[in-house]
C-alpha cells in the first residue's frame, strides 16, 4: 500500500516539475516591464518602465497604439496569474519532496 501512495506521490511531483518549467517559460515570453503614463501639462506621455540590473529605468515609448496599451495590460495580467501559479506549485513540490522524503509536512 505504502509503494502505490510513493508512486502517485512521485508522478504528481513529476507533474508539478513540468506545470512550474511551463510557468516559467511562459513568464519568459511576456514583455518585460509595464507601462506607466505620466501626466505634464496636461499630456500623456508613455513610459515602458522596467528594471535593468538593480536600477529602475524608464524608457519613453512616445505615443502608442490602443492595441500597444492592450497588449502590455494583457501582459500585466497574465503576468500576476503565472506568479501566483508558480508559488502554488513550489508550495507543492515543497510539499511532495518532503512527504516522499517520509518527513511529515505542516
Amino acid at each position: 500500500m505504502r509503494g502505490v501512495i510513493k508512486g502517485v506521490l512521485a508522478e504528481e511531483l513529476e507533474n508539478s516539475l513540468r506545470m512550474k518549467k511551463e510557468y516559467e517559460e511562459a513568464l519568459g515570453k511576456l514583455p518585460k516591464g509595464c507601462l506607466a503614463i505620466k501626466k505634464i501639462r496636461g499630456h500623456e506621455y508613455y513610459y515602458l518602465v522596467k528594471r535593468i540590473d538593480k536600477k529602475v529605468k524608464y524608457i519613453y515609448k512616445g505615443k502608442i497604439s490602443e492595441e500597444e496599451k492592450k497588449k502590455y495590460g494583457e501582459a500585466k495580467e497574465l503576468q500576476a496569474k503565472y506568479k501566483k501559479l508558480l508559488s502554488q506549485v513550489k508550495k507543492q513540490i515543497r510539499f511532495l519532496r518532503s512527504s516522499l522524503r517520509g518527513k511529515e509536512a505542516i
